[in-house]
């Protein structure tokens, strides 16, 4: 009988992490927003009312997760504004489309490598290092193998 004990590794602390499933999910709502918009807010709304009953490391997925979420927001008015702004100088209309469609590209990398390094550390059991970071949390982002 304490063989089988000594090899069950079926109960993994890390993996029952309080928090840690909801992370997962805030995760997954952040990306389905990039095809149904309303998805984020229920994230962020989630986040909000779990983060306290968390364990600490994963506390800093749904702190990152929750400023994920108001700096697009803060972002996306900031957008607007100056949106509007070329429209109320007589810019070309072009402008605003240009800058409509570089800045809604930038976001939707920005999100997508902000949930794709929370999800990659979530997986590794690890919290993330800097949840208040305007990037990727403190972690070296490259395109490299390796």
């Amino acid at each position: 009988m304490s063989h089988t004990l000594a090899h069950d590794d079926s109960v993994n602390p890390e993996k029952a992490a309080r928090g840690r499933g909801t992370a997962i999910v805030v995760y997954m709502l952040f990306l389905g927003s990039v095809l149904a918009v309303v998805t984020a807010p229920i994230g962020v709304l989630v986040a909000h009312l779990k983060r306290r009953r968390a364990e600490p490391w994963v506390q800093s997925h749904l702190q990152f997760q929750i400023r994920t979420f108001w700096l697009g927001m803060l972002g996306g008015g900031l957008f607007v504004a100056a949106w509007q702004l070329l429209g109320l100088v007589g810019a070309p209309a072009v402008a605003p489309w240009a800058l409509g469609y570089i800045y809604f590209t930038a976001c939707l990398i920005w999100m997508v490598a902000r949930c794709g390094v929370g999800i990659s550390r979530l997986t590794s059991n690890q919290p993330v290092a800097n949840p208040r970071s305007l990037a990727f949390g403190g972690a070296r982002v490259t395109l490299a193998d390796g």
